[in-house]
């Protein structure tokens, strides 16, 4: 833009402008602007009045311009009352900054105000929760805090007194997401109970507790009503709804995730607390990153928490352990990829002393199985409860990446999935014995067929040629919708697939075959470590329940229902000339508009 110029704001052209060849801009006309600062000077030193300089700038130029006109030129221009000196972008900005500092000055008188109010009533709450049988404040002190608090406290007694240790810290944290959780008896369940009752005495206060199955959300409703009505006189429970109402107006649900699907029954709600019992319950983090995106609140003076308790083992142990336990030492305080500030707070029998007292329920412990009872006793995230794969081991089974020779034979295998992960591995065979090498993975939930397609062509591009497949078969199924398939957009983007064969057991069998070490000291599958998913679901998938033939179901299974895929299509090693003429024939075959070849 040239110098001087202005934008036009209204119809109205101000003196010393013209209109531009530029549209929406205004050009000045610099003789004018001259006389117009010549007579502001000459009102500003009162030489004229504004009256004489309107009449003597129009003498000038020949443009009118009125006497109020010129003074509002003035004073936009002048600083009153002097009108001495111009205003300037420095002058505005410190005036600008003058200002702020005094909103922040109200704003930390506020804030220091509130802070005070909030310490009061907490020495009260302090008070109350005292192991006494006598009324737990006094008169004067009920007067100090706000009258919802004095209702519920007049009468209180006490009803929990949380164990020193890891129950207080975790009561006590601060942090946004903290797991609580380790050896069973540590008091993890009446802690998930009492604490969203931090806010019970607040109107605007929403928690809720979650459980993976209905049996088990009983047993802490169970709990719930020997403490809540004694805690706080007046709350009712709705049976239908499963929901706690406080006298405040605060509200405690409970709701249960028996699939990943049930999380949408709290699409659209919104909660300052929310609660996972026994976290590891759950197969995935979907259901936790769901929920976590419901949690708000409308109060300023509520904060929002995640909390979180589990026992080592369960489908969902691996990502729980990654998401809590790995990226930090115990009892201190990082921020998570998400940017979340997140705490893990080891759980320990001896946490419990009514339960660890009399010694009964420590010999229960020690009498389990011993992957069991290192989970359950001695807390040990680090063994696998009925793991599927006990013969894999990373430093036999994981390698380094190296340079890929271009006449190995290459194939891949793809599980589909919208809601959760698509998974497509990349495997090649080494000519030298045989081994099959999976050199690449996408592991990613949320793709259309379109979009899987895409994302495979690109990972593809150093590849020496079209690497073939196997795709799930539900990958094939029109499912009522008029567009094309997964396996139809995969196939229309130019890759060879044909549709897996998912014999479960024959496929677990299988990669039991390739897990295992040969003669030569080397198992017939290893992975690159570039693969993090397929190692992890090779370490942690547990064994089914109900067919020990078979892996859980439940559990992170779509990379390896990819390995199981591709390693059920038979890969194999074929010479270089036979790889020649393939190509020949490939060049003059008609493509199968099922198959994609």
């Amino acid at each position: 833009m040239k110098e001087g110029y202005i934008k036009k704001k209204s119809v109205t052209i101000p003196f010393g402008y013209k209109l531009s060849e530029v549209e929406g801009y205004l050009a000045p006309i610099q003789e004018e602007l001259d006389v117009l600062n010549k007579y502001i000077e000459s009102v500003v030193n009162e030489e004229y009045s504004l009256r004489k300089a309107a009449e003597l700038i129009k003498e000038e130029t020949g443009r009118s311009i009125t006497h109020v006109g010129l003074s509002k030129i003035i004073k936009n221009t002048y600083i009153p009352p002097t009108n001495k000196y111009q205003y300037s972008k420095e002058t505005k900005r410190k005036q600008k900054l003058a200002r702020d500092k005094k909103e922040l000055i109200k704003a930390k008188k506020k804030i220091a105000y509130k802070e005070s109010k909030l310490k009061t009533e907490q020495e009260v709450i302090k008070k109350a929760t005292e192991k006494t049988t006598d009324n737990v404040v006094t008169t004067d002190q009920l007067e100090q805090v706000a009258p919802s608090i004095q209702e519920v406290l007049r009468d209180s007694k006490v009803v929990f007194h949380a164990n020193e240790g890891p129950q207080t810290d975790f009561l006590a944290a601060s942090e946004k997401d903290v797991l609580y959780g380790g050896a069973a008896g540590g008091g993890k369940s009446y802690a998930m109970l009492v604490d969203p009752l931090r806010y019970a005495h607040k109107k605007a206060h929403r928690a809720l507790i979650l459980r993976r199955s209905m049996p088990e959300l009983r047993e802490m409703i169970d709990k719930s009503r020997e403490l809540y009505p004694q805690a706080f006189p007046g709350a009712k429970f709705k049976e239908v709804e499963k929901l706690w109402n406080f006298p405040s107006g605060a509200k405690v649900e409970f709701g249960f995730l028996e699939r990943d699907a049930d999380v949408y029954r709290y699409q659209g709600q919104a909660y300052s607390w929310i609660g996972f019992d026994e976290i590891t319950h759950l197969p995935t983090e979907f259901s936790w990153n769901y929920l976590a995106s419901r949690l708000r609140t409308t109060d300023p003076e509520i904060k929002t928490y995640l909390r979180c308790t589990a026992n080592p083992g369960g489908v969902g142990s691996h990502w729980v352990k990654q998401r809590y336990i790995e990226p930090n030492e115990n009892n201190k305080s990082f921020k998570g990829t998400d940017g979340l500030t997140r705490k893990f707070i080891p759980a320990k029998l001896a946490d419990n002393p009514y339960l660890d007292a009399d010694g009964v329920y420590e010999q229960m412990l020690k009498s389990l199985p011993a992957t069991q009872r290192q989970q359950l006793l001695e807390g040990n995230w680090d063994v696998a409860e009925g793991a599927a794969f006990t013969e894999f081991d990373p430093l036999a089974h994981v390698i380094t990446p190296f340079a890929l020779p271009v006449h190995w034979e290459r194939v891949k295998g793809i599980d589909y999935g919208y809601a959760s992960e698509s998974c497509c591995l990349w495997g090649i065979m080494d000519i030298n014995d045989n081994t099959l090498i999976i050199y690449r993975e996408l592991y990613k939930k949320g793709l259309t067929g379109e979009e899987l397609a895409s994302i495979i062509t690109d990972m593809e591009t150093e590849d020496p040629f079209s690497v073939s497949g196997v795709l799930d078969t539900a990958a094939w199924a029109n499912t009522g919708t008029t567009g094309p398939t997964v396996g139809e957009s995969l196939v229309r983007a130019g890759h060879k697939l044909r549709r897996a064969d998912k014999n479960r057991i024959q496929g677990k069998i299988q990669i039991h075959e390739y897990l295992k070490i040969r003669e030569n000291g080397r198992p017939k599958l290893q992975i690159f470590n570039t693969c993090p998913n397929l190692i992890r679901e090779l370490q942690s998938i547990p064994l089914s329940k109900t067919n020990p033939e078979d892996v859980d179901t439940h559990a992170s299974d779509h990379a390896y229902d990819a390995l199981r895929y591709m390693i059920m299509s038979r890969p194999r090693m074929v010479s270089p000339l036979e790889r020649i003429r393939g190509l020949k024939r490939e060049m003059y075959r008609p493509v199968d508009s099922t198959f994609g070849y």
